[in-house]
């Protein structure tokens, strides 16, 4: 073995040792938040707030999922947040004041109908027209946003159709459905990351774009397949909350981008794609659900909240940028 190789070999073994030491360094501050935090408030850890954790991050973790496979490509959806609103106003336009569980289900669908076009529009934006996936979904941002404005009229439209607000109202043995939701729509994106050609296309397409060109892969697919993800789960969440909040609201999820992009990369994917799993990204959104819970229990005043939670954000980043040094210089 030449030098050279031999070089290639310990740099090889030095990038996975810092992968390693990333999710371990965020392993060992998560159990350093929760231990001492269990023993000060015993509550933290009882089943209702469990339940409450999960309750509060199903929505956050549909949109984290979507974005966790456009994020395994190597690009970004940043119009995730207003794609939530722009469903949960259709939704409730759609259902106007109807009532019967036959408009709740035409609501449901028209509201994850809604945002598949967007998720569709950013796919024929980054795969066929070539835009940067951070200006093309910066676009349509603005644009569901808008959408959602001018179809509401800027107001809040309140929902009182019954099968619609038990969407998220029902419990089945004291899980509420969107619960259920969630980890219904992890395990079968999680096969299909992990089982299917489809998966491995989306990896390779995320680890070197060029060798997944020449090994025949269907680049502008992949692409277009990946966004219609992100923006069909995020219309699932959309739909959920219209319904926990009983209002179509346009700017309700607002800001859900950022906790959207952060939950995979605390939990190990990538911004530089094709590397991480579906697995981390649903531990990185109950992490930062987990957080939130505990500064509630806590009385941390909200706007601290907001500081931690960025600061959050920069170190796992920070932590992602350190693991993939080799790539980036």
């Amino acid at each position: 073995m030449n030098k050279s190789e031999l070089g290639a070999e310990a740099r090889g073994r030095f990038s996975i040792d810092r992968n390693k030491l990333a999710a371990t360094v965020v392993w060992v501050a998560f159990a350093c938040y929760i231990i001492p935090l269990a023993i000060a408030k015993p509550q933290f850890v009882s089943g209702y707030n469990i339940i409450a954790i999960l309750m509060l991050v199903s929505v956050y973790a549909l949109i984290g999922f979507g974005e966790s496979v456009v994020i395994l490509t190597a690009g970004i959806d940043l119009s995730v947040g207003s794609i939530v609103g722009l469903s949960g106003v259709v939704a409730a336009v759609t259902l106007g004041d109807h009532m019967g569980a036959g408009w709740a289900a035409i609501a449901v669908v028209t509201g994850i109908l809604a945002g598949t076009m967007i998720g569709v529009l950013n796919g024929v934006l980054v795969a066929f027209l070539a835009l940067p996936s951070f200006v093309a979904t910066l676009g349509t941002l603005s644009i569901a946003l808008g959408l959602g404005y001018v179809i509401s009229s800027g107001l809040q439209i309140s929902i009182t159709n019954d099968p619609f607000l038990n969407i998220t109202g029902n419990e089945y043995f004291g899980v509420p459905i969107p619960i259920y939701v969630m980890f219904a729509v992890f395990f079968m994106l999680w096969l299909i990351l992990a089982r299917t050609k489809f998966g491995r296309n989306v990896y390779a397409v995320g680890g070197n774009i060029r060798a997944a060109f020449v090994a025949g892969i269907p680049i502008r697919a992949v692409l277009l397949i990946t966004y219609t993800i992100s923006g069909t789960l995020a219309g699932i969440a959309g739909v959920l909350l219209a319904s926990q909040v009983t209002a179509g609201i346009a700017s309700t999820g607002s800001g859900y981008e950022l906790m959207a992009i952060a939950a995979p990369v605390i939990g190990g994917i990538s911004l530089a794609g094709g590397r991480g799993s579906l697995l981390g990204a649903l531990f990185g959104v109950i992490l930062l659900g987990t957080i939130d819970n505990g500064m509630t229990i806590l009385n941390v005043s909200p706007f601290y909240q907001h500081i931690i939670r960025g600061t959050i954000i920069v170190v796992a980043v920070l932590l992602d940028t350190i693991a993939n040094r080799r790539k980036l210089f």
